[in-house]
């Protein structure tokens, strides 16, 4: 049964349509269990029905024409109930509705189960049998793994408005502008064309792209297997002599499938069709990996990695291929399973308009560098159907996480009328670009940029920066095929320092790890966030460190804005050790002629360990910065990059509010002063709460600066001490942020936290 259930599963994933993967299950489950009736149906919110889709043992003429109530029937029942229903004897049941014509009425048993998705049900799967029995635990283990398996299909389906156009030719017309739910990454609104983007040589990932010349795209194809035809050739000579012959049959093997018709043949027609070659190759392999996955022949079924491994050999020779004709429109929207940095990179200046991404949250790592560069964002899309929108016209919508794929000319209008209004807005805040953020009361709270790029130096100054709060130093590292050396360092944190000078510029030691990969310094982790990352790995390199150190020391020579950050410090140890190598950092360079003086340090608190430590801490260290972002995801034990549970990460959850007012209050009695450096700092809601603990400078992107000194300046310390009174008693955090958000549309300035003005 396992066999025959991952064939099933494989043959429902590679399926090129909701339709066919409808067609596949009620086949197959049909043959599987040996019932007489296998049927699908789809939920109908719109209309509050169940709809029949897919039916192999009823009339087929009652597709689309059997419509159940969502209070009537047995279907309803088990979507209402969200778990399965095992009768023996269907038609007794009171909630029994019988439609004539369907040819149901020769069926006794009865076992539906639920298709959900995310804890929504999307409609129902049900086998039926004559005889007068209710089915066994294995069976309805069965069906529900299948259903399961179908409700990924649907999802995809519903986000890219297959259901609907399948419902529509049921004769229901339906709004093609049903948004697909995110989380908001960065703020503001962009419609544009989606380029979408993915790993290289990742099969699965590639999307269906049209083509102009499809004669150019055979050629490409042709080459690339004519070079991994080179490359098998060339590795198989390498090898002779160390493999046995039954190993070295492999390669003659792929030799027999790259001269044989089938693969290549299948692919060229793919691409007469109009899929490009990426595209038409993923196509053609899935189609014969699954061939293979069905056969019964263990060996036989084995070879489907084969196939597979195959096709990615002539995918990166296509991609090599293919990575000069990548083409970004004038307003691109990239989306992508993951979008990496570099990504965001490659698209020419001016270009990029959004990101769109499957997975990740707001303080995800491409999510931060959104804010930064202006760019709305959303993350965490799990429905989207990536391989399906390359080329379609798309919205984002960084404050309500919503995407629209293909919208309606309304939809599309009105996204047009918020844009216009954002703009509007951005314009009359950056008025208060030189004003200063201080309180109706006369509280000074300092408003600090976040950065690490180079060329994001003049955009924080312009924007009315008064220092530098957070200077990623990873970025450097993360750009480049080794470890910067200490000239390198230093001529990066000159500048900064310089441009600055004399407002305070606070640098952080290198903090890789988690989601910040060093391509040339792997770390390999089953749970990177729980591992080896931030002060962790430098002080297990001790050269690392005291080469960034001597080059910040170095670069404030005659500056003396240098404040120096720790990351990720749990232990009091740590923060010894880290320490004694400044120390040591900066006698050295005494020792050699350098007049360096001892900068500033501070400590992040973004482990709980540390919150619980901060009087300890507080005694070694001048000022603290409470990395929200992290701090989030370790006390609500959520991993921010996963969308499965993305939902849950919310930096004004009661218990992360009452974590960073302890340290607050901590840091206060013992006069070191405390900031905000995480996301959380440049969201006008959370602001208006940090305000009130009495936090003493907030740092964020700069394209949040402007909103948040709008919160600054319109609020009173006293009114703010109020807000957060209020907001402590509160026990969720959808609630608190409800809250804090009619404060703003009471106030006017709902575009704050919202599309518009």
């Amino acid at each position: 049964m396992l066999d025959i259930l991952r064939r099933i599963v494989q043959e429902v994933n590679s399926a090129r349509n909701l339709d066919q993967a409808l067609s596949i299950i009620v086949t197959q489950v049909k043959a599987a269990m040996e019932v007489d009736v296998c049927s699908v149906y789809l939920s109908d919110e719109a209309q509050q029905q169940h709809v029949l889709m897919a039916t192999e043992g009823l009339n087929p003429e009652s597709v689309g024409n059997i419509r159940l109530a969502f209070d009537e029937g047995l279907v309803s029942l088990v979507a209402s109930r969200a778990e399965p229903v095992n009768l023996a004897n269907a038609p007794e049941h009171p909630r029994y509705y019988y439609f004539p014509g369907s040819g149901e009425e020769q069926f006794n048993s009865f076992l539906g189960v639920p298709i959900i998705h995310h804890r929504k049900v999307l409609g129902v799967l049900v086998v039926q049998s004559r005889n007068p029995e209710c089915y066994v635990e294995d069976s309805v283990t069965f069906l529900i793994t299948i259903a399961s398996q179908l409700a990924g299909a649907m999802a995809h389906a519903a986000a890219s408005g297959e259901i609907e156009r399948i419902l529509a030719q049921n004769g229901q017309d339906l709004d093609d502008s049903k948004p697909l739910l995110g989380l908001p990454g960065a703020p503001g609104v962009a419609m544009g064309t989606a380029v979408v983007v993915y790993p290289l040589a990742d099969l699965n990932a590639i999307p269906d792209r049209k083509i102009d010349d499809i004669d150019s795209e055979i050629e490409v194809f042709s080459k690339a297997v004519e070079q991994v035809r080179q490359d098998i050739i060339n590795l198989s000579s390498r090898l002779e002599a160390l493999l046995p012959a039954e190993d070295k049959a492999l390669f003659d093997a792929y030799l027999l499938m790259l001269n044989g018709e089938s693969l290549l043949g299948e692919t060229i027609g793919n691409i007469r069709r109009g899929n490009w070659a990426p595209g038409a190759l993923r196509q053609t392999i899935l189609e014969h990996v699954k061939i293979f996955r069905e056969m019964n022949d263990p060996y036989l079924s084995e070879r489907a990695d084969d196939v597979h491994d195959l096709g990615q050999r002539i995918l990166a020779h296509l991609q090599a291929a293919n990575q000069r004709e990548m083409e970004y429109p004038n307003e691109t929207i990239l989306v992508g399973e993951d979008i990496s940095a570099t990504m965001l990179a490659e698209v020419p200046p001016g270009r990029l308009k959004a990101v769109v991404s499957v997975r990740g949250s707001r303080t995800s790592h491409v999510a931060i560098l959104s804010r930064a560069l202006g760019l709305p964002a959303v993350m965490g899309v799990k429905d989207l159907p990536v391989g399906r929108v390359d080329g379609c016209q798309v919205i984002a919508d960084g404050y309500s996480g919503n995407v629209i794929i293909s919208p309606s000319g309304a939809v599309r209008k009105e996204y047009q009328r918020l844009a216009q209004e954002e703009a509007e807005l951005s314009a009359e805040l950056m008025e208060l670009r030189d004003q200063p953020a201080m309180t109706q009361d006369g509280k000074h709270i300092p408003l600090y940029a976040n950065t690490g790029l180079l060329s994001d130096i003049s955009p924080s100054l312009s924007s009315g920066a008064e220092g530098i709060g957070l200077y990623r130093t990873e970025f450097p590292f993360m750009v480049r095929q080794s470890f910067p050396g200490e000239e390198e360092q230093y001529r990066i944190y000159r500048h900064a320092l310089q441009v600055f000078a004399p407002r305070p510029v606070t640098l952080r030691t290198l903090d890789v790890g988690g989601d910040k990969a060093l391509p040339y310094f792997p770390i390999h982790e089953e749970n990177p966030f729980l591992g080896w990352r931030g002060i962790r790995i430098t002080l297990d390199h001790p050269e690392i460190f005291l080469v960034q150190a001597r080059a910040m020391m170095k670069a404030n020579v005659g500056l003396n804005n240098l404040h120096i950050l720790l990351p990720m410090i749990s232990t009091v140890a740590e923060l010894t050790d880290a320490l004694m190598l400044l120390r040591q950092a900066h006698a050295e360079l005494i020792e050699e002629g350098i007049n360096v003086t001892q900068p500033k340090i501070g400590v992040m608190i973004e482990v709980p360990s540390a919150v619980y430590q901060v009087d300890s801490l507080a005694r070694r260290v001048d000022f603290f910065s409470i990395g929200s972002n992290d701090l989030t995801q370790y006390l609500l034990a959520v991993d921010r990059n996963n969308a499965n549970v993305a939902e849950l990460y919310d930096s004004l959850h009661p218990a992360v509010l009452r974590a960073i007012y302890q340290v607050v209050l901590s840091a206060k009695a013992h006069k070191i002063p405390v900031s905000v450096c995480g996301e959380m700092a440049g969201d006008p809601a959370s602001a208006l709460l940090l305000v009130g603990m009495g936090i003493d400078s907030l740092s964020m992107s700069a394209s949040s600066l402007t909103r948040v000194k709008w919160v600054i300046r319109n609020v009173s310390t006293k009114r703010a001490i109020d807000l957060l009174d209020e907001v402590m008693q509160m026990e969720d955090p959808q609630t608190i942020r409800q809250y804090l958000n009619s404060r703003f549309e009471i106030a006017g300035m709902g575009g704050l936290v919202r599309a518009g003005k």
